[in-house]
């Protein structure tokens, strides 16, 4: 078995994938954790803080989420990027393990970019598309720029994918046999029609076709069963790109947990077949360069500025040359004197027209395609002014600037290029002992087969069907314990966790929905911009601060005190929000009735919108302190 694994793992490693690639995956996940992170930065008050405002117990968390905020900025640009994606996974594991997120704000999702997290620190996620690679090559002269590698061993690209979303698909799967009304294929349907879930994007179209939605229900059952074993076969990977792309943007758009829709999309980008890659480079990168440029080889600025252009040209539409080598392959320049053409960057396009100064930047980036935008603001009058003028004062200050060996230092003195972790074990590694690291990779995967099993195994079968805590027996007490420390630490470092998510013990008997208003400066009552009149959730109400309210707080059977909690939470936030003085603010409490039948329903969306709201109870807030008056709820 151990033997067969290790063979198959081989052949993965000797394919090579482009490290562009792992590049756009790198860019991806950095914009997901960014944008978690302003939305952790807006809401850290109702968070953080036991009472929002008032009772401040982290005060340094904005310092901390500003840090992390650099680091997501710096995977996002591939600047350090191996200590950049450490410290990543680093501060995802700190802020879900030593903060409320994950006992009362579950974003849903922090633990799937903790195991994405850790497998890219073991990617080559610096080798392309990375401010890394820049740094390195402005070390050089532009015509001494060295060959960086562009290839990775597709085996890189297989383990996210298999591990992060064969296994938690896997896994959700099993969890959702035992929920009837995925049984009945409406497991898309269900969330879908429950105002607390759904997004602004009304899908009534879609959910009011029953065989449709039973037909996507069903298919994602399928789905999920058969994509550990076929996605990596090159004739089945198209069919799963595109269903499982599909329902993660239908996530997105359609529920207001994007978060979560949106880190396993980013996941995706591995499995888009290579020769899709080759396709698309031949329809957009230019066969022959569009506009040639020519620069003074021996000037510091010229070779910078060609050496970031370059890099930043994708599409392989600029072309540099050395002007005092190669002017006269262009008879348009033979006109000027050699004094002149060093003051400027020429440039020359396939037309013979010659350009200056700003106008060639004005033309490089027109050429780059996606930076055209740039292009038409240079053109606008006063600004192009400007930047002629900012252009001509560094241009003449350069003038005598000549690169010597002051300004390019000589090789032995360069920084080398950076080795990470994929390096040493990917490559160096597996080439010095290629029979070791295919049988130490097989090991790995079984190690991690083996926590996922822990983790399906006890939560999927045993934790339904028999009640473990109650057996007398020694070996199953402490087969039990270390089941359980095990799964402690699978899924605090890798993320390994029961997806028994939105299933039968979440909807059946979910018939409460609350929302909160609250009394303005005119004595008007005015709706919280929290739950509005429907029972939606309004935005940025979305992500990890809906399962707090509709996971935690607002549940088939509620909780009162943590109920009230969350209460005392809400209107503390959104009263300071909306200008409220906390001294002296009254806020009123309203409940209306939603169902969650397991059998398809027409328009339920429409009807668990609707619907009229009743004044259950009221919160006042005195000199800061919380004061709730609630009738049951029946």
């Amino acid at each position: 078995m151990l033997s067969i694994l290790s063979r198959t793992l081989a052949h993965y490693h000797q394919r090579t994938a482009p490290a562009f690639i792992i590049g756009i995956f790198r860019i991806l996940y950095g914009i997901v954790a960014f944008q978690e992170i302003l939305f952790l930065l807006y809401f850290n008050h109702l968070i953080f803080d036991p009472i929002p405002y008032i009772d401040v117990e982290f005060p340094m968390i904005p310092l901390f989420l500003g840090l992390w905020l650099l680091v997501a900025g710096s995977v996002i640009v591939g600047y350090r990027s191996q200590s950049a994606i450490i410290a990543n996974y680093i501060f995802w594991i700190v802020f879900v393990n030593f903060t409320p997120m994950q006992r009362d704000f579950d974003g849903g999702f922090d633990l799937f970019m903790i195991g994405v997290g850790f497998f890219l620190i073991f990617m080559p996620i610096g080798r392309s598309l990375s401010a890394d690679n820049l740094l390195y090559k402005l070390q050089f002269k532009y015509q001494q720029n060295p060959v960086l590698p562009k290839t990775a061993s597709a085996l890189s690209l297989l383990f996210p994918v298999l591990i992060c979303l064969g296994f938690l698909y896997f896994d959700s799967a099993i969890h959702k046999l035992f929920a009837e009304h995925w049984r009945n294929g409406l497991g898309g349907w269900l969330p879908s029609s429950m105002p607390y879930y759904v997004s602004a994007l009304d899908l009534s179209w879609m959910l009011n076709n029953e065989i449709l939605q039973k037909s996507i229900g069903y298919l994602i059952l399928v789905f999920q069963f058969t994509f550990i074993f076929l996605f990596y076969r090159r004739s089945f990977r198209p069919v799963f790109l595109f269903v499982g792309a599909g329902l993660h943007i239908g996530i997105t758009i359609s529920f207001n947990i994007y978060p979560f829709g949106l880190g396993m999309l980013s996941v995706y980008i591995l499995m888009v077949p290579f020769s899709w890659w080759a396709a698309i480079a031949d329809k957009l990168v230019y066969q022959t360069p569009q506009l040639a440029v020519f620069y003074d080889a021996d000037c510091p600025l010229c070779n910078r500025t060609a050496t970031m252009i370059n890099h930043f040209d994708v599409l392989q539409g600029v072309a540099f040359k050395d002007l005092q080598t190669q002017a006269d392959t262009a008879p348009q320049l033979q006109a000027y004197e050699q004094q002149v053409l060093l003051a400027d960057l020429y440039a020359v396009d396939l037309q013979g027209q010659v350009y200056a100064g700003v106008d060639t930047y004005i033309q490089v980036f027109q050429k780059m395609r996606y930076m055209a935008v740039l292009a038409w603001i240079m053109r606008i009058p006063g600004i192009y002014h400007i930047a002629k003028a900012i252009y001509r004062r560094i241009a003449d200050n350069r003038a005598r600037n000549v690169c010597d060996e002051s300004c390019m230092p000589v090789i032995s003195q360069k920084r080398p290029y950076p080795i990470d972790l994929y390096t040493r074990i990917f490559e160096n590694y597996a080439t010095e002992k290629p029979k070791q690291f295919r049988f130490r990779m097989a090991k790995i995967f079984m190690v991690l087969v083996i926590l996922q099993l822990n983790s399906s195994v006890h939560y999927g079968f045993l934790y339904r069907f028999y009640d473990l805590s109650s057996v007398e027996s020694p070996v199953v007490n402490q087969s039990r314990l270390l089941s359980n420390a095990v799964l402690m630490l699978s899924t605090t470092f890798l993320g390994i966790t029961p997806h028994a998510l939105y299933l039968h013990d979440h909807f059946e008997g979910y018939e409460d929905l609350i929302a909160i208003s609250y009394i303005d400066a005119q004595g008007q009552e005015q709706w919280l911009p929290f739950v509005n009149e429907q029972g939606r959730m309004l935005a940025p109400n979305w992500g990890r601060v809906h399962s707090m309210w509709a996971n935690i707080a607002v549940t088939p059977n509620i909780n009162t005190d943590r109920l009230n909690k969350f209460i005392m939470k809400v209107t503390a936030f959104w009263g300071a929000k909306v200008g409220l003085d906390l001294n002296h603010a009254q806020f009123i409490i309203k409940h209306k009735k939603a169902v969650s039948p397991v059998q398809w329903q027409a328009d339920l969306r429409k009807d668990n919108l609707s619907g009229n709201w009743e004044n259950i109870g009221t919160v006042t807030w005195r000199e800061k302190h919380f004061e709730i008056k609630m009738q049951a709820i029946n």
